[in-house]
């Protein structure tokens, strides 16, 4: 039997008008759809804006009357009106309550702290606070980590270089290897100054001359990147002293950043514990009730100052001498000072009102934050491989 032609396109005519009308309807559907969703989208938005406002408002208030609060009890101690052990106890108070506020979703209707010029130079104009809790303790758990994986890399890179040097290069390291380490250096300090700066926008209470000291150290490592390395004739005598104890001491130093991450995500976990500190915090530098930490510390940081003096009295023998010219030594030279002067001020403003107390939480600070700062002999250390390979070339 033969299909008719005539009767099929009659029917496919029959049903295109009703397929046509069918699909037209759907899409008038949707975009109903689309406008009830906009529409009430809106609706909530002017809705949470409003009740965001008046949040912000009260987190506000509170905000400044736990710093009146803070201001009377000081007034009130220095007048003679309140005992000091009672004004310790309601600052302790004050400063839970604070944490509270800045610890919790609260956090996100208080003034927004400045992103400041280096998060805008690298950035742009562009925001990178966020708004939830669970946002920012994943940012603060990816700089842990990444601190962690950076502080193995500190200990390896080094140790690869040095076992190279002695078991393939004969002593003498290629440029090459070495700059490369540099430009790591100069990576490293960068990234950890840029994900402090956005955990400081995020609620961090990173205190400025954690991150200041890694500006410095961006800025020696990038001087340091356009120094000569010494090669043949003689190229292990050259490098023996400089080279050598450049990557030693970086080797020392990345054991040290191994020790200093744990020893303060311990100290961090038990101020959050007690409410005196904040979830975002990242870095503190009390060490009161780990005295016996400090049997353990304290060698290694008097070691690596050791080192810094001598690399710093290195430099200075020859800026004096005038063996070496170049700009690279008076820019170096200069930054450390400033940077040196720095974590010379740091070390003597202490906090606390007790005077026998705040003498050892004196002395343990500066342990603590000479510890810290030690990482930039580093880069002190590369000078030293400059001076003696032009003293030993002459």
């Amino acid at each position: 039997m033969r299909n008719d032609p005539d009767s099929d396109s009659r029917v496919s005519a029959t049903e295109n008008p009703t397929t046509k009308r069918k699909i037209a309807e759907e899409v008038s559907g949707v975009i109903e759809l689309a406008k009830e969703l906009q529409d009430s989208a809106s609706s909530l938005i002017s809705k949470t804006s409003h009740e965001e406002q008046s949040l912000r408002q009260r987190a506000l208030a509170l905000d400044s009357n736990i710093l009146k609060l803070r201001s009377s009890i000081d007034s009130a101690v220095k007048k003679g009106l309140l005992d000091r052990k009672e004004a310790e106890k309601l600052d302790e108070e004050l400063f839970r309550a604070r944490c509270i506020l800045n610890d919790g979703d609260a956090a996100s209707f208080l003034p927004i702290k400045p992103h400041g010029g280096f998060l805008k130079m690298f950035l742009g104009p562009i925001s990178v606070l966020a708004t939830r809790k669970d946002v920012q303790l994943k940012i603060k758990e990816e700089y842990n980590s990444y601190r962690d994986r950076t502080a193995f890399l500190f200990l390896l890179f080094p140790s690869a270089l040095l076992l190279l040097r002695s078991w393939i290069w004969n002593g003498c390291l290629p440029t090459l290897p070495v700059q490369l380490y540099q430009a790591w250096l100069l990576f490293l300090y960068t990234s950890l100054a840029l994900r402090e700066n956005v955990l400081r926008v995020n609620g961090s209470d990173i205190r400025p001359w954690w991150i200041y000291h890694h500006y410095c150290a961006m800025m020696m490592a990038l001087v340091s990147l356009t120094w000569e390395i010494k090669g043949q004739p003689d190229c292990a005598h050259k490098q023996q002293r400089g080279v050598q104890l450049f990557l030693q001491w970086a080797v020392m130093q990345g054991v040290a950043m191994l020790l200093q991450n744990r020893y303060q995500r311990q100290r961090l976990y038990t101020r959050i514990a007690l409410g005196k500190a904040k979830r975002m915090d990242v870095v503190w530098g009390e060490t009161a009730g780990v005295e016996g930490q400090l049997w353990l510390l304290c060698p290694i940081l008097f070691i690596l100052q050791g080192f810094e003096a001598y690399v710093g009295l290195l430099l200075l023998g020859t800026a004096v001498v005038g063996v070496v010219s170049e700009w690279q030594q008076s820019s170096i030279y200069t930054n450390s000072i400033c940077q040196h002067g720095t974590d010379l001020d740091v070390k003597i403003k202490v906090q606390g009102k007790n005077e026998e107390k705040q003498e050892q939480a004196g002395i343990r600070r500066l342990l603590y934050q000479g510890f810290e700062i030690g990482e930039i002999i580093i880069i002190h250390s590369s000078l030293e491989k400059i001076s003696n390979s032009v003293c030993c070339s002459t």
